[in-house]
């Protein structure tokens, strides 16, 4: 009863050991993959970095750019109003020729 008491015993420490190595492995794993994620945020954080001085360097140029959008919207918008002016004035004109 002792000899198979003490396979018992046995085995239970050897399944909980197992157990134990198991979990060993999963946290040196874990561990490599948490470094590894580590790294990847370093890369980001790095290249967003880059983007954001070359977005710095770029922002005067899209300054420009965009005023230049205004003012081709005003210019249009002018473009508009000048070509009703015209029709307005083409009317009176016709108008006035009639009669």
């Amino acid at each position: 009863m002792f000899s198979k008491m003490a396979k018992y015993m046995m085995g239970k420490l050897t399944a909980t050991s197992e157990y134990y190595k198991l979990l060993e492995n999963m946290n040196k794993l874990r561990s490599l993959k948490y470094l590894e994620m580590k790294d990847t945020a370093i890369n980001l954080s790095r290249n967003l970095k880059d983007l954001n001085q070359k977005y710095a360097t770029l922002q005067p140029y899209l300054d420009h750019i965009t005023l230049i959008e205004e003012q081709v919207a005003a210019l249009e918008q002018a473009a508009y109003n000048l070509d009703a002016y015209s029709k307005e004035l083409e009317a009176k004109y016709k108008k006035l020729e009639r009669r």
